[in-house]
């Protein structure tokens, strides 16, 4: 019997290939190609266009790193915005925090929620369910245009700048986001990967500089976002967040009450602590 690979060709001179152990979803919807297939090493993984997005494997790192960060270092979020995240696991994330009042989650694919129900459930938990969360099926970019709410940490879980996702790395989106925010509010980006994807984190930062008086990045390692670490913009109008210091940060999070795969407060530090090739990518 023949093994079946995918093969995830984002990158014009990396690859890298998963092995289709069991195909369990394969369909086209009006957006994107969704496929959800077991692999031995990472359990269940969705692919865009065969692109990955996420793992029941890695899934954690990711969504720890993109919840807890801005929430504690922000110290007393109550409105939590998510731009994307279909599969639920950054709602999953946030919803942990009992101090949150209100996540409100914008999807442009009613598809991608409803099969994330369906085939990939270890994701979300139950967060579709908790009465604190609003799902808005609607275009990011255009939600954030159009929104009068304010909120106090805002998280973009954007596919990459390519097809749909290519409108949330806009300077125009960005500025609407900005205005979005809470005065000590917080917004963070999914950037990719810099050694592979450089450009990606340049632009943004230049936006963030141009909008916010604090913008830097943190960065993460998740094993299926290949080529090195992630990273993960960082804007707000406040110092007050990156500069939270270590005992402060523990403090808050034993007071959440939860424990993590991955984020803990020394990792929230030295997240911020960035190799020298990625600083330079920082105009």
């Amino acid at each position: 019997m023949s093994e079946t690979w995918i093969t995830e060709k984002l990158h014009a001179h990396y690859a890298q290939s998963l092995r289709v152990d069991e195909m369990l979803y394969d369909s086209k919807t009006e957006h994107q190609r969704l496929k959800v297939f077991q692999n031995g090493q990472f359990g269940r993984i969705l692919t865009l266009d065969d692109v990955v997005q996420t793992t029941e494997g890695d899934n954690f790192i990711y969504h720890e790193m993109l919840t807890h960060v801005p929430i504690l270092a922000h110290g007393n979020a109550k409105r939590v915005l998510i731009i994307g995240g279909g599969d639920g696991g950054m709602a999953r994330e946030a919803l942990r925090h009992q101090s949150v009042e209100h996540v409100t989650m914008v999807e442009i694919d009613a598809g991608v929620v409803d099969f994330s129900k369906e085939y990939l459930p270890m994701l979300s938990q139950g967060a579709f369910d908790d009465p604190r969360l609003t799902l808005v099926i609607n275009d990011g970019a255009a939600f954030m245009r159009d929104t009068q709410d304010k909120f106090d940490v805002i998280i973009v879980d954007s596919t990459d700048p390519i097809g749909p996702g290519e409108v949330l790395f806009t300077d125009t989106f960005y500025g609407h986001a900005a205005r979005a925010l809470t005065e000590e509010g917080i917004i963070v980006t999914q950037n990719g990967v810099p050694f592979m994807q450089g450009d990606e984190l340049t632009n943004t930062m230049r936006a963030f500089q141009a909008l916010f008086s604090d913008a830097s990045c943190y960065i993460a390692s998740i094993p299926t976002y290949a080529g090195g670490p992630m990273a993960f913009g960082w804007g707000s109008h406040s110092a007050k967040g990156r500069d939270v210091d270590l005992a402060t940060v523990q403090a808050r999070f034993a007071a959440a009450g939860f424990e993590c795969d991955y984020y803990n407060p020394e990792i929230h530090k030295a997240a911020f602590a960035l190799p020298g090739y990625v600083k330079k990518l920082i105009p």
